[in-house]
């Protein structure tokens, strides 16, 4: 889960009386995911094509949601789907300057 903040615990209690808020809260269990990291939009990306390929329709049962995921993944694992990354290292140098210090901002237009 990211760290949206309708992502959390208290959200529950904002749509839901409270017995109904709790007893959803009692089957959830949360993982949050690091702000920052590229692997995250591989993971988007991943979850989007499930959403689309598999979960594009209403499914009553968690056993059949549960052989549908799993014959969705093997056929997604036998195939070789590389992400083509448009956002260049260069993009990113412009986009997030403010990470880089200004000493190896510096190097940069010296080696440039």
């Amino acid at each position: 889960m990211d760290q949206l903040n309708t992502h959390k615990p208290a959200a529950f209690y904002q749509f839901f009386p409270p017995d109904y808020a709790q007893a959803y809260l009692d089957r959830f269990e949360f993982h949050y995911t690091p702000k920052r990291g590229s692997w995250l939009n591989m993971a988007k990306i991943e979850i989007g094509v499930l959403k689309r390929q598999c979960l594009d329709c209403r499914i009553y049962h968690a056993a059949t949601l549960r052989a549908e995921v799993a014959a969705w993944q093997r056929r997604r694992n036998t195939t070789n789907r590389p992400i083509d990354w448009q956002f260049t290292t260069d993009d990113a140098r412009v986009k997030l300057r403010q990470l880089y210090p200004i000493e190896i901002e510096e190097d940069l237009q010296v080696q440039a």
